[in-house]
């Protein structure tokens, strides 16, 4: 198949890679695809090199273009004959130098072939995820097959034991028979000795067949132990770990119950049936009697076993949490906690008769300022299988709080290794002892690593911390992980990142919003497999703008008043000014998007396209809203009632189709008010903030002696420039040097208006929510924010409002 046949049945996502490469003038997508066929076949890289060859094409390629053009008057396609005549004109340029058409060319198939190669990667990896989940299945299906065989093997032992007791009971009727008949004749009696020596010898023989069974009976189930223990478990509790952080991965332990209950079954029957073969050899035996010989391996063998699954089976279910938290594994001092743990062997016999007892770190690390804690509330509690609506044996802790020892911590260590409270990692220990038929094992668990806060300002840090933590470590023991912290690759970090609001709204990120996260962290790449993300670029107390910190204040915004735009894909959100400016430009006038701002911590903004006088492309941004306005608005309310009054004092909402084409009420009409006008419980946070007056390029605020203030509503406070967040500095300095301070040297407002008057000036600053700006939307690592430092002329307003 063609390289563009195969690009034109991409899915959307690549699709829209495709439409983002042909959004540039070198090239024209019509002449692309309309002459694909003969694109494909020449050699543009001989083209590249040498002239009279580049001429050649250059020729033929304007035939064909005259040929497609003659077709098109055939077919009365006024449009696309305006098109190719338009395009053939535009490779004159090329009339001097074709060897530049042929590297353009070169370039735009090169790039094709990137997004294929691309796109077929990720087909690959889908289809191994496929294969991967199919593998999984299959090895439980596996495990579930050898506990089925497991059990049956057991039944088999039972019917067994009962055929050698009833053959040991024939012969011990014999034999008894024998002793009382008292025999004289010696030819009868050694027939029957015969007889009976022919019985003891199948008797001989059907032990050590049981023996044999037995073993290979523990030597299925040591198989299934190790399967259980060291693959099974290892990964539920991987995958608790991911969950913790907001991973979708399925953590129920019901079936691992099954599987260890029954493991622990079978082994409890070996050791009766060890127990039955013991008891027969009380009744009967003999010299070299293979029970004798063997029993006492069998049985320490199994007791092995059944230890080891019962220590392996005691874990914490659900991992320590705080009502009100920002998520588990983040603890505060004197405030309560719950905790879950768990016996996955389920004896019903054994319900309220085991009790669990909590406790904190034995042995504090060699960390200086190490801190200890003591465990306050309901410490100890009965395993019961009342509290798990499975019925599984479980101790619920719902009571629990942490007090800080005022004496014991850490102090100097034996080293110097100092962390912070947010680095600081603890473990919850937990204890039990299972009792039942003979066996006596002493069981603990432990808790991943917590942190613990001691106010609810470090909330944050510590939930970083926990992020880190549960992304990289395999250890749950290690509390010195951030000692030496590692760093996360790109591909652990954005999934990662994604959980983050996957778990918070149900919506993942996309891969182009993760490319605009990567391009934030290490700049364009052609690949970030490699890539590696720093913990003190994540998150650290002592940095207080970090990656985190920005990442968070959006993802609590979203979660506060965004939760269903983000859920229905309203939102693009993680789009850089630049990548946003090169998506609108070729869109037509009122096509707009929303995302989040790079510099307002939780603050989204939405920028539209709007045409100049010459008919050329504009686009407009307004100033970020954040919490502030959104407590008092819905933001699809926002959308719905933004206005500019034009000069003809006739209000336009400028917001008319969601990219890249969705008419706006389409899009948000299910969310609106059903109320309108002033019955709107809107309505005063639209007549007073959200209208525009559009005076030739500028737009500027309506005055506020309105019908409102004349009924006492003074102005709304303000806070500056749109663009990204405007701040406000303590020190007052003067209008013109805050205004050359602030100012962009190519910017359309700026430029060409500092000499201007007062007047003019004041009407660009009273503009503090949308203005025109072409730098700012440009792609730049990041962009100074205009401010309106020492303006005191307006006291200070929240972000995304306005004053009537």
């Amino acid at each position: 198949m063609a390289q563009w046949d195969k690009l034109t049945e991409l899915s959307d996502a690549y699709t829209q890679q495709l439409h983002e490469l042909y959004d540039r003038d070198d090239f024209p997508m019509d002449v692309r695809h309309y002459l694909s066929v003969w694109i494909e076949k020449q050699d543009w890289q001989r083209a590249a090199r040498e002239h009279d060859f580049a001429m050649v094409l250059f020729q033929v390629l304007l035939e064909n273009l005259d040929n497609q053009h003659s077709r098109f008057v055939q077919e009365e396609s006024f449009l696309l004959q305006h098109n190719i005549r338009r395009y053939k004109q535009g490779f004159q340029r090329y009339l001097e130098d074709p060897c530049a058409l042929a590297n353009t060319i070169l370039w735009f198939l090169s790039k094709e072939k990137d997004i294929l190669q691309n796109a077929e990667l990720a087909e690959q990896v889908q289809l191994l995820c496929v294969e991967q989940e199919a593998m999984e299945t299959s090895s439980q299906h596996d495990l579930e097959r050898k506990i089925v065989g497991l059990r049956n093997e057991v039944q088999c032992m039972e019917h067994t034991i009962l055929c050698l007791e009833e053959q040991q009971d024939e012969f011990d009727f014999k034999y008894q028979t024998h002793k009382m008949e008292a025999v004289v004749d010696e030819a009868v009696k050694k027939d029957q000795m015969k007889v009976l020596q022919i019985l003891v010898n199948r008797l001989n023989d059907c032990r050590k067949g049981t023996l044999s069974d037995l073993k290979k009976l523990l030597d299925r189930t040591e198989d299934l132990i190790n399967i259980l223990v060291k693959k099974e478990l290892v990964e539920w509790q991987r995958r608790q770990q991911k969950a913790c952080i907001g991973s979708p991965d399925n953590v129920c332990l019901d079936q691992l119950e099954n599987w260890f209950t029954c493991v622990a079954v079978c082994l409890f029957n070996v050791r009766e049936f060890l127990g039955k073969l013991e008891e027969l050899v009380g009744k009967v035996s003999y010299e070299n009697d293979p029970v004798k010989a063997q029993k006492p391996a069998l049985l320490s063998r199994a007791d092995t076993l059944l230890k080891e699954l019962l220590k392996s089976s005691f874990v914490v279910e659900t991992q320590p949490s705080m009502p009100q938290g920002k998520g588990p594994l983040v603890l505060r001092t004197n405030v309560q906690f719950s905790v879950k743990t768990r016996l996955l062997v389920k004896f019903p016999e054994l319900n309220h008769s085991m009790k669990v007892n909590v406790s904190m770190d034995r042995e504090a690390p060699q960390i200086k300022g190490y801190r200890r804690f003591n465990v306050l509330g309901t410490k100890s509690k009965a395993l019961n299988m009342a509290e798990s609506q499975s019925g599984g044996m479980v101790a619920d802790f719902r009571h629990l709080n942490l007090k800080e020892q005022k004496s014991g911590g850490g102090g100097k260590g034996a080293s110097d290794i100092s962390l912070s409270v947010t680095e600081e990692l603890h473990i919850i220990y937990f204890e039990t002892e299972f009792e039942m038929k003979g066996v006596s094992v002493e069981l603990q668990a432990s808790s991943i690593p917590v942190v613990i806060i001691s106010n609810s300002s470090q909330q944050q840090s510590a939930w970083a911390s926990v992020l880190w933590f549960n992304m990289l470590s395999l250890d749950t023991n290690d509390v010195m992980f951030f000692a030496n912290t590692p760093p996360a690759t790109w591909p652990q970090f954005g999934e990662m990142l994604s959980w983050q609001f996957l778990s918070a709204t149900k919506r993942g990120l996309d891969e182009a919003q993760l490319e605009m996260i990567t391009h934030k962290l290490f700049g364009k790449k052609q690949n970030y497999d490699a890539c590696k993300v720093a913990w003190s670029k994540f998150s650290k107390e002592n940095l207080p703008d970090t990656f985190w910190v920005w990442f968070d204040g959006i993802l609590v915004m979203v979660k506060t008043y965004l939760e269903d735009l983000w859920r229905d894909g309203l939102i693009m959100g993680f789009v850089s000014k630049g990548k946003e400016k090169s998506l609108l430009k070729k869109k037509q006038r009122g096509t707009f998007l929303l995302r989040f701002s790079e510099s307002v911590i939780g603050g989204i903004t939405f920028s539209w396209v709007d045409t100049t006088i010459t008919g050329e492309p504009d686009i407009k941004t307004v100033q970020p809203f954040s919490k502030v306005d959104l407590c008092q608005i819905p933001f699809h309310e926002i959308i719905r009632n933004f206005q500019i009054l034009e000069a003809e004092n006739i209000p336009e909402n400028p917001l008319l189709y969601l990219y890249p084409n969705t008419p706006k009420d389409e899009a948000f009409g299910k969310y609106y008010s059903k109320k309108t006008g002033a019955d709107n419980p809107y309505f005063k946070y639209i007549k007073t903030k959200l209208v525009f007056v559009s005076k030739e390029n500028t737009l500027e605020a309506r005055s506020p002696m309105s019908s409102d203030m004349a009924q006492g509503e003074g102005l709304e406070p303000m806070n500056g420039l749109c663009g990204e967040a405007a701040e406000v500095n303590e020190s007052p300095r003067s209008l013109q040097q805050s205004l050359l301070e602030t100012s962009h040297p190519d910017d359309p407002m700026l430029s060409g208006s500092v000499a201007a008057t007062d007047e003019d000036l004041l009407t660009y600053l009273n503009n503090p929510i949308a203005f025109f700006d072409t730098d700012i939307l440009q792609e730049e690592p990041e962009l100074t924010d205009f401010s309106l430092s020492g303006f005191n002329c307006l006291p200070q307003q929240s972000c995304g409002s306005i004053f009537q």
